[in-house]
C-alpha cells in the first residue's frame, strides 16, 4: 500500500505540472539555489597586464645613415629593435551606468619607442641610449551622472592624445610602421585635465586644458614655453544604417615652439637652449593640429578607416596636411587578418618631417636645444609631398593552455613603399662627407615585421 500511495502521489504531481505548463508546480518545489553572488569589489577589478614588442625593418638600399626616412619608431634600418616592454596597471571606469565610479591607469614603457614618448621634464635625459624608460600614461579618472544622459567623465594626469587613428601601444595598431600623420602631425601625449560629456548615445564632447604637446609642468624643463593649450573635439557614435559608422573630430591648439630664458640642458652634454628661427617666436605663435577619424564597420569581416589631418605652426611657418586610408579584412581563417594603408602627406616647408639620429634627439628638439657646434638635433629635408603604401598581415595563433601567463601572440609582417610626389630626394640619407644630412633617392621600399607577446 505504501508503494501504491507513493505511485499515485507522483502521478498526481506530474498531472499538475502538465496542467500548469510545469511553472507553478515547479515553483513550489524546494530549491538549493543560494542568493546571487555579491558584485565584484573595486579592488578586484584592477588589472595588471604586460606586453613585449620586438621587430626589424629591412631596407634593401642600406642607407648610409642607417635610418629609414619617414619613420620614427621603426627608424633603424636593418637593425633588430626591442620596441616596447609595457607594464599596465589600471582600473577602468564604467560609463554606462548612472552612478559614480572612479578608476585610474598607469603604463610604463622600456624600449626604443620610449625615445619619442617622453613627457618633457620626466627623465628624458636619464638614459643616453636608444633604449629608454618612460611613463606613457598616469591618470586618475571618474564617472559622474551629471547633466547629460550618459553623465560626464573626468580625467586628470597624463594620457595619450585624443587625435589620430594610430596609437602608441603596439597591439592596438594594424601595422608595425606608422603613418606620417601619426609620426609628425599630432601630439603623442598630454598632461592636464580632460572632461568627456556623454550627451546621448550618439554624441560625446571632449574638452581639456593641457600643458602642451608631450610636455609635463614647470618651465623651462617640463613645459618648453610656459603656456597652456586646448585639446578637444566631438565624437559621433553608431551613425548610418546599422550604426556602423563612428566619427571623431579633434583639435589641439596652443603655442608649442620652445621659448627660453637661458640655462644648460640637464644632461650636461653641452647643449645650449635656443629659440627656433621663426617668424613669430614665443608664446604668441600657435600650432593648430586638426584631425578627423571616420571608421566604417562595413561587414563583420571588413573595417574601413579614414584619417584626415591639417596642422599649421605659426612659429615654424609651416603647415602639413594629408589623409590616410585603412582597410582591415578578417579572413575566414580565424588567426589571419589582411590589412592595407594608403597615405598622402604634404609637409609644406619641410620643418615637420625629420629624423633624430641621437638617443636624445627628439627631446632636444622639443626643448629647443642645439648640439655642440650649433648643429640641430633633427635632420630635415625640403618641402615634400609624401606617398606611402603599406600592406601587411596580423597573424594571431591560438596559445596552448599549457603555456603559463601568455595571453596572446601577434605577428605583423608588412611591405611598405614610400615616395616623393614632387621630385625631391629625401630618402637614403648621407651621414658624413659631401652631402651629409641630405637624401639621394625619391623613393624607398622596406620589408618589416614584429612579434607582440601579451601577458
Amino acid at each position: 500500500m505504501t508503494f501504491l500511495r507513493g505511485f499515485f502521489s507522483a502521478a498526481a504531481l506530474c498531472a499538475g505540472m502538465i496542467a500548469t505548463g510545469g511553472y507553478a508546480a515547479a515553483a513550489d518545489l524546494p530549491t538549493t539555489k543560494g542568493p546571487p553572488p555579491p558584485p565584484p569589489s573595486w579592488w578586484s577589478t584592477i588589472t595588471v597586464n604586460g606586453e613585449l614588442d620586438a621587430g626589424i625593418t629591412g631596407n634593401p638600399d642600406s642607407p648610409p645613415s642607417g635610418l629609414n626616412w619617414g619613420g620614427l619608431f621603426d627608424d633603424k634600418a636593418n637593425t633588430p629593435m626591442f620596441n616596447q616592454g609595457l607594464l599596465t596597471v589600471q582600473r577602468p571606469i564604467d560609463s554606462s551606468k548612472p552612478v559614480y565610479d572612479v578608476g585610474f591607469a598607469f603604463q610604463l614603457m622600456y624600449g626604443t619607442d620610449a625615445r619619442f614618448t617622453h613627457y618633457l621634464g620626466e627623465c628624458e635625459f636619464c638614459i643616453n641610449s636608444s633604449y629608454q624608460l618612460t611613463v606613457v600614461e598616469a591618470y586618475a579618472q571618474a564617472h559622474t551622472p551629471w547633466i547629460f544622459d550618459g553623465g560626464i567623465d573626468f580625467k586628470a594626469g597624463q594620457w595619450p592624445t585624443l587625435e589620430g587613428a594610430e596609437v602608441i601601444e603596439s597591439d592596438l595598431n594594424l601595422f608595425y610602421s606608422h603613418s606620417y600623420i601619426f609620426n609628425y602631425a599630432e601630439p603623442f601625449q598630454d598632461t592636464g585635465v580632460l572632461a568627456i560629456a556623454h550627451v546621448n548615445p550618439t554624441v560625446d564632447l571632449y574638452a581639456s586644458v593641457v600643458s602642451g604637446e608631450n610636455t609635463s609642468i614647470g618651465f623651462p624643463y617640463g613645459d618648453n614655453n610656459a603656456a597652456p593649450a586646448f585639446e578637444g573635439g566631438v565624437g559621433l557614435n553608431k551613425l548610418g544604417p546599422g550604426g556602423a559608422v563612428t566619427v571623431l573630430a579633434t583639435t589641439h591648439i596652443g603655442p608649442e615652439d620652445p621659448f627660453f630664458t637661458g640655462g644648460l640642458e640637464p644632461n650636461g652634454a653641452g647643449q645650449v637652449p635656443a629659440v627656433y628661427s621663426c617668424g613669430i617666436c614665443g608664446n604668441s605663435a600657435l600650432r593648430y593640429a586638426n584631425d578627423i577619424v571616420i571608421t566604417w564597420t562595413a561587414t563583420d569581416k571588413l573595417t574601413l578607416t579614414l584619417d584626415g589631418n591639417y596642422t599649421r605652426d605659426d612659429g615654424l611657418l609651416d603647415e602639413t596636411y594629408g589623409a590616410a586610408g585603412y582597410a582591415s579584412y578578417q579572413t575566414p581563417i580565424d588567426w589571419l587578418k589582411i590589412n592595407g594603408r594608403a597615405e598622402v602627406f604634404r609637409d609644406d616647408t619641410g620643418a615637420f618631417v625629420g629624423e633624430y639620429p641621437a638617443g636624445f634627439g627628439f627631446a632636444d628638439s622639443e626643448h629647443g636645444y642645439v648640439l655642440p657646434g650649433g648643429f640641430s638635433p633633427v635632420i630635415t629635408q625640403g618641402p615634400t609631398t609624401y606617398l606611402e603604401l603599406t600592406g601587411g598581415l596580423n597573424i594571431t595563433p591560438t596559445i596552448p593552455s599549457t603555456i603559463p601567463y601568455l595571453k596572446g601572440v601577434i605577428f605583423r609582417p608588412e611591405v611598405r613603399y614610400d615616395a616623393s610626389l614632387n621630385g625631391t630626394t629625401p630618402f637614403d640619407l648621407v651621414q658624413t662627407g659631401p652631402g651629409a644630412g641630405f637624401g639621394t633617392k625619391s623613393d624607398q621600399v622596406t620589408v618589416a615585421g614584429d612579434v607582440i607577446l601579451k601577458f
